[in-house]
Protein backbone atom coordinates (compact mmCIF):
# COMPACT_ATOMS: atom_id res chain seq x y z
CA UNK A 1 0.00 0.00 0.00
CA UNK A 2 0.70 3.59 -0.55
CA UNK A 3 -0.06 6.22 2.10
CA UNK A 4 -0.12 10.30 0.48
CA UNK A 5 0.25 12.81 2.93
CA UNK A 6 -1.12 16.29 1.86
CA UNK A 7 -0.62 19.52 2.98
CA UNK A 8 -1.62 23.00 2.02
CA UNK A 9 1.38 25.41 2.92
CA UNK A 10 0.19 29.35 3.81
CA UNK A 11 3.02 31.81 5.60
CA UNK A 12 4.41 28.48 7.26
CA UNK A 13 8.20 28.69 6.80
CA UNK A 14 9.52 28.60 9.69
CA UNK A 15 6.83 25.66 10.39
CA UNK A 16 7.99 23.11 7.73
CA UNK A 17 11.42 21.77 8.90
CA UNK A 18 9.97 20.88 12.21
CA UNK A 19 6.75 19.42 10.27
CA UNK A 20 9.02 17.40 8.28
CA UNK A 21 11.52 16.28 11.15
CA UNK A 22 8.41 15.20 13.40
CA UNK A 23 6.38 12.81 10.51
CA UNK A 24 10.28 11.19 9.60
CA UNK A 25 10.27 10.72 12.94
CA UNK A 26 6.79 9.37 13.71
CA UNK A 27 5.51 8.22 10.29
CA UNK A 28 8.46 7.59 8.03
CA UNK A 29 10.39 5.82 10.12
CA UNK A 30 7.82 3.88 11.85
CA UNK A 31 6.01 2.45 8.78
CA UNK A 32 6.62 -0.65 6.42
CA UNK A 33 5.02 0.78 3.48
CA UNK A 34 5.69 3.39 0.70
CA UNK A 35 4.63 7.00 1.37
CA UNK A 36 4.71 10.55 -0.47
CA UNK A 37 4.52 14.02 0.69
CA UNK A 38 2.54 16.43 -1.48
CA UNK A 39 3.09 19.72 -0.68
CA UNK A 40 0.93 22.70 -1.71
CA UNK A 41 2.11 26.48 -1.21
CA UNK A 42 -1.01 28.39 -1.54
CA UNK A 43 0.38 31.76 -2.53
CA UNK A 44 1.86 32.20 0.26
CA UNK A 45 4.64 35.27 0.13
CA UNK A 46 7.52 34.40 2.55
CA UNK A 47 9.62 31.77 1.85
CA UNK A 48 7.28 28.83 2.17
CA UNK A 49 8.06 27.48 -1.20
CA UNK A 50 12.13 27.77 -0.75
CA UNK A 51 12.12 25.77 1.99
CA UNK A 52 9.58 23.47 0.54
CA UNK A 53 11.95 23.18 -2.90
CA UNK A 54 15.16 22.10 0.16
CA UNK A 55 12.78 19.62 1.83
CA UNK A 56 12.08 17.93 -1.59
CA UNK A 57 16.06 17.64 -2.70
CA UNK A 58 16.04 15.51 0.38
CA UNK A 59 13.78 13.49 0.36
CA UNK A 60 12.89 11.95 -3.10
CA UNK A 61 9.24 11.25 -1.97
CA UNK A 62 8.27 14.94 -1.70
CA UNK A 63 6.09 16.53 -4.32
CA UNK A 64 6.07 20.09 -3.98
CA UNK A 65 3.33 22.71 -6.32
CA UNK A 66 3.09 26.63 -6.20
CA UNK A 67 -0.16 28.25 -6.57
CA UNK A 68 0.29 31.31 -8.44
CA UNK A 69 -1.82 33.04 -5.65
CA UNK A 70 -4.29 32.21 -2.49
CA UNK A 71 -6.77 30.36 -3.72
CA UNK A 72 -7.81 28.67 -0.30
CA UNK A 73 -7.27 25.48 1.87
CA UNK A 74 -10.11 24.17 -0.51
CA UNK A 75 -8.20 24.51 -3.99
CA UNK A 76 -4.86 23.85 -2.41
CA UNK A 77 -5.91 20.61 -0.79
CA UNK A 78 -7.88 19.50 -4.50
CA UNK A 79 -4.63 20.78 -5.86
CA UNK A 80 -2.85 18.34 -4.14
CA UNK A 81 -5.82 15.16 -4.33
CA UNK A 82 -5.26 15.42 -8.10
CA UNK A 83 -1.63 14.80 -7.90
CA UNK A 84 -1.23 12.20 -5.09
CA UNK A 85 -1.06 8.70 -6.17
CA UNK A 86 -1.52 7.09 -2.58
CA UNK A 87 -4.26 4.09 -1.82
CA UNK A 88 -5.22 6.62 0.74
CA UNK A 89 -4.52 10.30 1.40
CA UNK A 90 -4.51 12.02 4.70
CA UNK A 91 -4.67 16.09 5.15
CA UNK A 92 -2.73 17.53 7.80
CA UNK A 93 -2.01 20.91 8.51
CA UNK A 94 1.20 22.63 8.49
CA UNK A 95 0.85 24.49 11.97
CA UNK A 96 2.03 21.50 14.21
CA UNK A 97 -1.15 21.67 16.25
CA UNK A 98 -2.55 18.54 15.40
CA UNK A 99 -0.23 15.11 16.80
CA UNK A 100 1.48 13.71 13.95
CA UNK A 101 1.27 10.24 15.21
CA UNK A 102 -2.92 9.69 15.01
CA UNK A 103 -2.05 8.93 11.30
CA UNK A 104 -0.93 5.43 12.02
CA UNK A 105 -4.23 5.14 14.17
CA UNK A 106 -6.11 7.01 11.01
CA UNK A 107 -4.23 3.92 8.66
CA UNK A 108 -5.41 0.99 10.98
CA UNK A 109 -9.30 2.07 10.63
CA UNK A 110 -8.28 2.30 6.46
CA UNK A 111 -7.24 -1.02 6.57
CA UNK A 112 -10.16 -2.42 8.59
CA UNK A 113 -12.90 -1.46 5.99
CA UNK A 114 -13.73 2.08 6.50
CA UNK A 115 -13.30 4.93 3.42
CA UNK A 116 -13.23 7.60 5.44
CA UNK A 117 -11.06 8.43 9.01
CA UNK A 118 -11.99 11.78 10.68
CA UNK A 119 -9.66 13.13 13.03
CA UNK A 120 -12.50 14.88 15.81
CA UNK A 121 -11.10 17.43 18.17
CA UNK A 122 -12.35 16.36 21.40
CA UNK A 123 -10.25 19.32 23.17
CA UNK A 124 -8.61 22.66 22.56
CA UNK A 125 -5.34 24.60 23.95
CA UNK A 126 -6.43 27.80 22.04
CA UNK A 127 -7.63 31.18 22.87
CA UNK A 128 -11.30 31.47 24.32
CA UNK A 129 -12.22 33.53 20.84
CA UNK A 130 -11.22 30.79 18.47
CA UNK A 131 -12.82 28.07 20.89
CA UNK A 132 -16.12 30.11 20.47
CA UNK A 133 -16.72 30.46 17.02
CA UNK A 134 -15.30 26.43 15.94
CA UNK A 135 -17.98 25.24 18.70
CA UNK A 136 -20.82 27.62 17.18
CA UNK A 137 -19.34 27.10 13.65
CA UNK A 138 -19.90 23.32 14.48
CA UNK A 139 -23.26 23.72 16.08
CA UNK A 140 -24.80 25.59 13.61
CA UNK A 141 -23.43 23.13 10.92
CA UNK A 142 -24.64 20.31 12.72
CA UNK A 143 -28.69 21.95 13.00
CA UNK A 144 -29.01 23.56 9.30
CA UNK A 145 -26.85 21.99 7.35
CA UNK A 146 -25.00 18.66 7.85
CA UNK A 147 -26.32 16.21 10.90
CA UNK A 148 -23.24 14.30 10.52
CA UNK A 149 -20.74 16.76 11.71
CA UNK A 150 -18.99 15.87 14.40
CA UNK A 151 -19.29 17.77 17.79
CA UNK A 152 -16.11 19.03 17.65
CA UNK A 153 -15.52 19.10 13.67
CA UNK A 154 -12.34 17.81 12.02
CA UNK A 155 -9.94 19.79 9.70
CA UNK A 156 -7.56 16.30 9.63
CA UNK A 157 -8.94 13.81 7.69
CA UNK A 158 -8.12 9.97 5.71
CA UNK A 159 -9.76 9.28 2.57
CA UNK A 160 -9.23 6.54 0.22
CA UNK A 161 -8.89 6.13 -3.41
CA UNK A 162 -12.71 6.07 -4.50
CA UNK A 163 -13.47 9.26 -1.97
CA UNK A 164 -11.12 11.42 -3.90
CA UNK A 165 -12.33 10.43 -7.50
CA UNK A 166 -15.89 10.86 -6.32
CA UNK A 167 -14.22 14.72 -4.47
CA UNK A 168 -12.30 15.36 -7.64
CA UNK A 169 -15.09 14.78 -10.07
CA UNK A 170 -18.06 17.28 -7.89
CA UNK A 171 -16.11 19.93 -8.94
CA UNK A 172 -17.83 22.47 -6.67
CA UNK A 173 -16.81 25.70 -6.05
CA UNK A 174 -17.34 28.13 -2.92
CA UNK A 175 -17.79 25.23 -0.80
CA UNK A 176 -16.33 23.19 2.04
CA UNK A 177 -14.21 19.53 1.25
CA UNK A 178 -15.44 18.69 4.88
CA UNK A 179 -18.66 19.00 4.01
CA UNK A 180 -18.74 17.21 1.18
CA UNK A 181 -17.06 14.49 2.55
CA UNK A 182 -19.38 14.11 4.72
CA UNK A 183 -22.35 14.41 1.61
CA UNK A 184 -20.88 11.33 0.28
CA UNK A 185 -21.94 9.01 2.63
CA UNK A 186 -19.12 6.76 2.76
CA UNK A 187 -18.46 4.27 5.49
CA UNK A 188 -16.61 6.37 7.85
CA UNK A 189 -15.04 5.54 11.20
CA UNK A 190 -13.55 8.38 13.80
CA UNK A 191 -10.78 9.18 16.41
CA UNK A 192 -10.40 11.57 18.77
CA UNK A 193 -7.55 14.33 19.83
CA UNK A 194 -6.46 17.48 21.33
CA UNK A 195 -6.02 20.19 19.46
CA UNK A 196 -2.74 21.74 20.73
CA UNK A 197 -1.98 25.78 20.55
CA UNK A 198 0.34 27.00 18.01
CA UNK A 199 3.90 27.24 18.79
CA UNK A 200 5.58 28.34 15.59
CA UNK A 201 4.10 31.65 13.38
CA UNK A 202 0.75 32.78 13.67
CA UNK A 203 -2.21 31.95 12.52
CA UNK A 204 -3.72 33.48 8.62
CA UNK A 205 -7.11 32.17 9.69
CA UNK A 206 -8.67 35.39 9.78
CA UNK A 207 -12.60 36.45 10.14
CA UNK A 208 -13.32 37.26 6.63
CA UNK A 209 -12.14 33.42 5.87
CA UNK A 210 -14.23 32.50 9.18
CA UNK A 211 -17.79 34.27 7.03
CA UNK A 212 -16.72 33.13 3.99
CA UNK A 213 -16.05 29.44 5.59
CA UNK A 214 -20.19 30.05 7.54
CA UNK A 215 -21.50 31.22 3.73
CA UNK A 216 -20.25 28.37 2.13
CA UNK A 217 -21.37 25.92 4.15
CA UNK A 218 -25.19 27.31 4.73
CA UNK A 219 -25.18 28.15 0.76
CA UNK A 220 -23.72 24.82 0.12
CA UNK A 221 -25.36 21.86 2.05
CA UNK A 222 -28.30 23.54 3.65
CA UNK A 223 -31.59 25.87 2.99
CA UNK A 224 -31.88 27.40 5.46
CA UNK A 225 -31.43 31.11 3.80
CA UNK A 226 -33.83 30.39 1.51
CA UNK A 227 -36.78 28.85 4.51
CA UNK A 228 -35.88 31.95 6.55
CA UNK A 229 -36.31 34.46 3.60
CA UNK A 230 -39.45 32.66 2.52
CA UNK A 231 -40.74 32.83 6.50
CA UNK A 232 -40.10 36.45 6.49
CA UNK A 233 -41.86 37.17 3.50
CA UNK A 234 -44.70 35.25 4.51
CA UNK A 235 -44.99 36.78 7.97
CA UNK A 236 -44.09 40.06 6.46
CA UNK A 237 -47.06 39.83 3.66
CA UNK A 238 -49.80 38.20 6.21
CA UNK A 239 -48.64 41.12 8.57
CA UNK A 240 -49.37 43.41 5.37
CA UNK A 241 -52.63 41.87 5.32
CA UNK A 242 -54.02 42.54 8.35
CA UNK A 243 -52.73 46.03 8.42
CA UNK A 244 -54.30 46.92 4.91
CA UNK A 245 -57.68 45.64 6.76
CA UNK A 246 -57.24 47.53 9.50
CA UNK A 247 -56.66 50.65 7.95
CA UNK A 248 -59.70 49.96 5.97
CA UNK A 249 -61.97 48.88 8.75
CA UNK A 250 -61.26 52.45 10.27
CA UNK A 251 -61.44 55.12 7.07
CA UNK A 252 -64.80 53.55 6.65
CA UNK A 253 -65.29 54.24 10.56
CA UNK A 254 -63.70 57.55 10.47
CA UNK A 255 -61.25 56.79 12.98
CA UNK A 256 -57.87 57.65 11.18
CA UNK A 257 -55.68 60.36 12.58
CA UNK A 258 -52.47 61.79 11.47
CA UNK A 259 -50.87 60.35 14.28
CA UNK A 260 -50.64 56.83 12.39
CA UNK A 261 -48.13 58.06 10.02
CA UNK A 262 -45.32 57.14 12.77
CA UNK A 263 -46.40 53.15 12.60
CA UNK A 264 -46.48 53.58 8.78
CA UNK A 265 -43.39 54.70 8.57
CA UNK A 266 -42.15 51.94 10.83
CA UNK A 267 -43.70 49.62 8.95
CA UNK A 268 -42.48 50.29 5.84
CA UNK A 269 -39.03 50.66 6.63
CA UNK A 270 -39.26 47.14 8.17
CA UNK A 271 -40.52 45.87 4.90
CA UNK A 272 -38.06 47.72 2.67
CA UNK A 273 -35.20 45.88 5.00
CA UNK A 274 -36.95 42.42 4.35
CA UNK A 275 -36.56 43.30 0.63
CA UNK A 276 -33.20 43.78 1.14
CA UNK A 277 -32.66 41.13 2.85
CA UNK A 278 -34.24 38.68 0.32
CA UNK A 279 -32.29 40.04 -2.38
CA UNK A 280 -28.97 39.82 -0.69
CA UNK A 281 -29.79 36.20 0.10
CA UNK A 282 -30.74 35.61 -3.46
CA UNK A 283 -27.96 37.24 -5.42
CA UNK A 284 -25.70 34.96 -2.63
CA UNK A 285 -27.24 32.06 -4.72
CA UNK A 286 -27.06 33.53 -8.23
CA UNK A 287 -23.61 34.60 -7.79
CA UNK A 288 -22.57 31.19 -6.73
CA UNK A 289 -24.23 29.66 -10.04
CA UNK A 290 -22.51 32.63 -12.14
CA UNK A 291 -19.48 31.93 -10.84
CA UNK A 292 -19.67 27.64 -11.26
CA UNK A 293 -21.22 28.59 -15.00
CA UNK A 294 -17.71 30.56 -16.14
CA UNK A 295 -15.92 27.15 -15.32
CA UNK A 296 -12.53 28.68 -14.13
CA UNK A 297 -10.36 26.17 -12.80
CA UNK A 298 -10.09 26.37 -8.69
CA UNK A 299 -6.51 26.96 -8.91
CA UNK A 300 -3.66 27.71 -11.24
CA UNK A 301 -0.23 26.05 -10.66
CA UNK A 302 3.29 28.55 -10.93
CA UNK A 303 5.50 26.15 -10.25
CA UNK A 304 5.83 22.00 -9.51
CA UNK A 305 8.57 19.61 -8.39
CA UNK A 306 7.54 16.35 -9.09
CA UNK A 307 9.33 13.52 -6.71
CA UNK A 308 12.48 12.13 -7.84
CA UNK A 309 10.93 8.63 -7.72
CA UNK A 310 7.59 9.61 -9.89
CA UNK A 311 10.54 11.57 -12.57
CA UNK A 312 12.03 7.60 -12.61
Amino acid sequence: MKLSIIIPVYYNEKNLIPLYEDIKKKIIDVIDFEYEIVMVNDGSKDNSYTVMQELAEQDENIKIVSLSRNFGSHAAILCGLERCTGDCAVIKAADLQEPTEMMLEMVEHWKQGNNVVLAVREDRKEGKGQTLFANLYYWMTRKTALPEMPKGGFDVYLIDRKVIEVLLSLDERNSALTGQILWSGFKTATIYYTRLAREIGTSRWTLRKKIRLVSDTLFSFSTVPITVVTSIGTISFLGALIWAVVVFICRLCNVISVQGWTMLFIFNLFSFGVIMLTLGILGAYLWRAFDASRNRPPYIVEDENKSASNKK
